[in-house]
C-alpha cells in the first residue's frame, strides 16, 4: 500500500497534457481520480483507458472560469467518493505576445483561467477540506512564475500571482498541505493557442528541448505521496538541456 492508494485526487485540466499525464500515473499508483475539462468525450476516453488498465476514475465537464462549475465539480467528486483528499489545479492557457500587441482579451484569458480558475478551485475545496481536517491543494505554476520573459509578461504574472495565492494558503492553514509544481518547458498543447506569429515562431526553437507531460505528473505524485506531516511547498521541473 503506497500513501496514493485510494486517494480522492481532482485534476482540472486533465483533458491533454500535464493534467492527463498526471490522472494516469495517479491511477496507476492506486489513487482515485476525479477529471474535469470542457472537453468532456476526451475525458470520456481517459476514463475508459484508466479503468481499462484497473485504475478508478470518473469525469465530469467543467469549466474553471466558472466558480459554480467548479464548485460543483467538486460536489460530483465528493458525492462519488465520499471526500476529496487532493485538489489538482491544472488548467492554464498560455497566447503569449508582446504587449504592444495589444491583445485585451487574451490577457482575460490568461488571467480568467490561470488566476481565477486556481482561486474557484481553492474556493470550492477549501471548506470541503476544513471540514474533513485534512486536504491538499497542488497549483500549477510556471518557471514563468520566477522569471519574466518577452512575450510572456501577462502569462509570467498570472504565474507569479500562483505562487502568492499558494504561499498565502499555506500561511494561513496548518492543517491543509499546499505545494506548487513550476514546469519548465513541457510537451503539451499550450502553445497552440499562441495567435501572435513572432511568439508562435520563438515558442518553436524554445521547445525543442521540452520534457514530457510524465515528468511533471512524477513530481505531483512525489508531493502526494509525502506523509501526511510533511508540506512539500514547491518543486521546479525543467529540462535538463535548457537554460530556461
Amino acid at each position: 500500500m503506497s500513501e496514493l492508494t485510494n486517494k480522492v485526487v481532482v485534476i482540472t485540466g486533465a483533458s491533454s497534457g500535464i493534467g492527463e499525464a498526471t490522472a494516469r500515473l495517479l491511477a496507476q499508483r492506486g489513487a482515485q481520480v476525479v477529471l474535469g475539462a470542457r472537453r468532456t468525450e476526451r475525458l470520456a476516453a481517459l476514463a475508459k483507458a484508466i479503468s481499462a488498465e484497473g485504475g478508478s476514475a470518473r469525469y465530469a465537464t467543467l469549466d474553471v472560469t466558472d466558480a459554480a462549475s467548479v464548485e460543483a465539480f467538486l460536489a460530483f467528486a465528493q458525492v462519488e467518493f465520499g471526500r476529496v483528499d487532493v485538489v489538482v489545479n491544472n488548467a492554464g492557457v498560455m497566447p503569449l505576445s508582446p504587449l504592444a500587441a495589444l491583445k485585451l482579451d487574451e490577457w482575460n484569458r490568461m488571467i480568467d483561467v490561470n488566476i481565477r480558475g486556481v482561486l474557484h478551485g481553492i474556493a470550492a475545496g477549501l471548506p470541503m477540506m476544513k471540514r474533513q481536517g485534512f486536504g491538499h491543494f497542488i497549483n500549477l505554476s510556471s518557471i514563468g512564475g520566477h522569471s519574466v520573459y518577452p512575450t510572456a509578461a501577462v502569462d509570467c504574472a498570472t504565474k507569479f500571482a500562483v505562487l502568492a495565492i499558494s504561499e498565502g494558503l499555506r500561511q494561513e492553514h496548518d492543517d491543509i498541505r499546499v505545494t506548487v509544481i513550476s514546469p519548465g518547458v513541457t510537451r503539451s498543447e499550450l502553445a497552440d493557442t499562441i495567435t501572435d506569429e513572432g511568439a508562435r515562431d520563438a515558442m518553436v526553437g524554445f521547445r525543442k528541448t521540452a520534457i514530457e507531460p510524465e515528468a511533471i505528473a512524477r513530481a505531483i505524485a512525489f508531493a502526494i505521496a509525502e506523509p501526511g506531516e510533511v508540506d512539500v511547498s514547491e518543486i521546479i521541473v525543467r529540462p535538463a538541456a535548457s537554460p530556461y
